[in-house]
């Protein structure tokens, strides 16, 4: 939408491990059944042996071998099975390759590399992709992939079914080429795993960068309708943009980290109107316009927001200061037009409304205005009449005395 207030500037997390309520399992405390009381006698008072205590080589030595037979077993079950991985039949992956074991999992807020082969449902290639890097959680992918490779060991590949509600939903993509509502099958490979860069420790050059692309990422949510995941996006690289810097940094780095913020948080109440947050909307607006008070794009949305709320005076003010920075914008003339007329209806009614409540006092004036002249009417014209009575007297006793 070039040219127009609403454009995009180039604008939840899941845990998957689940707790042993969710998996159906609870302690023998939260069973609710009750304990078996012993007697006395039948009570060993004997501590068990030490692990290190005599013949302690060949005990762990045996306990290693247990193990790994588990985890070969359990590499074994998962490759032969599915895992459900939200309980909806939706998002599903499955074992190819066997990993490293759980401790090599990476954790939300690493940064993973993966190699990732794409396909449509009907084995069709549409994406093949060598150490693409993304951080865990973040949302910078699609939520398949954002959810299932928290559950991937390094070194595994990996299966994955998904919906087209965690891929590219209804709108389908363009890069890659999607069609709307595709399930897609992923063949990902985990092959790194490495803490996230201190943004503190960043040269300003790659913290603009990274600022950017999350907030890049913010406008592939919003332009999918995925306003939830946009705020999260905007919002992570809001904190990019606000953290402190212990290295040195020019003054049109810092400017630039501010326009890239400002940016974000207008982006941000665009994704907030959408979500009906007007508080948060308001507060994103205010936050930008303290940064560039004549920010044209945080007025207009601001005004949106005012006149949501119903604070109409303060939202025309609002957009009239945006089109009087802008006179040509036809968005924030169509919308202050709006505006305008709807208030005037709503203050109409209102008067309407004040009339039927107190009567109509314009009516009711002029009656008794009629009513007071009417009545004044009536005194003059008996005066006249007693004053020509009198003086019709005065003459015949006059001319009575003459005769």
């Amino acid at each position: 939408m070039t040219g127009k207030v609403e454009t995009m500037d180039a604008s939840d997390a899941h845990e998957n491990a689940p707790s042993a309520k969710k998996s159906g399992k609870t302690s023998l405390l939260d069973s609710g059944e009750d304990f078996e009381v012993l007697d006395e006698e039948d009570i060993d008072d004997d501590l068990p042996p030490l692990e290190d205590a005599g013949g302690g080589d060949r005990n762990v030595a045996d306990n290693a071998e247990n193990k790994n037979a588990e985890e070969e077993s359990e590499a074994s079950a998962q490759m032969d099975e599915w895992l459900d991985v939200l309980g909806n039949d939706q998002l599903k992956k499955k074992v190819l390759e066997p990993g490293k074991g759980r401790a090599s999992r990476p954790q939300k807020g690493q940064d993973v590399e993966i190699n990732l082969r794409t396909h449509l449902m009907d084995g069709t290639l549409v994406e093949e992709q060598n150490n693409l890097s993304f951080t865990l959680g973040d949302g910078d992918v699609i939520q398949a992939l954002d959810l299932t490779v928290q559950l991937m060991e390094m070194g595994e590949k990996a299966l994955i079914h998904t919906d087209a509600k965690y891929a590219y939903g209804a709108r389908g993509s363009l890069e890659p080429e999607i069609p709307p509502n595709a399930q897609l099958s992923l063949e990902v490979e985990l092959v790194g795993a490495t803490d996230a860069p201190d943004v503190e420790l960043m040269p300003p050059s790659d913290r603009i960068a990274l600022a950017i692309r999350k907030r890049e990422r913010g406008n592939v949510h919003y332009q999918c309708a995925d306003y939830a995941f946009a705020v999260n996006s905007y919002s992570i690289a809001l904190q990019i943009t606000e953290s402190n810097s212990k290295v040195d940094i020019s003054p049109e780095e810092e400017e630039e980290l501010l326009d890239v913020k400002v940016k974000c948080l207008n982006n941000m109440a665009a994704s907030q109107l959408k979500l009906d947050h007007y508080d948060a909307a308001l507060k994103s607006c205010v936050s930008a316009l303290a940064h560039q008070p004549d920010n044209i794009k945080a007025l207009f949305r601001m005004g949106k927001v005012l006149a949501l709320q119903g604070e109409y005076t303060e939202a025309i003010q609002t957009l009239r200061k945006a089109l009087k920075l802008e006179p040509s914008n036809k968005t924030i003339h169509a919308e202050l037009s709006k505006l305008v007329k709807k208030h005037s209806e709503q203050r109409g009614a209102e008067q309407a409304m004040y009339k039927k409540m107190l009567g109509n006092p314009s009516k009711s004036g002029t009656t008794k205005s009629r009513a007071k002249s009417s009545w004044g009417l009536s005194w003059k014209w008996l005066f006249g009449a007693t004053a020509v009575a009198i003086g019709g007297v005065a003459l015949s006793v006059v001319i009575a005395a003459r005769n």
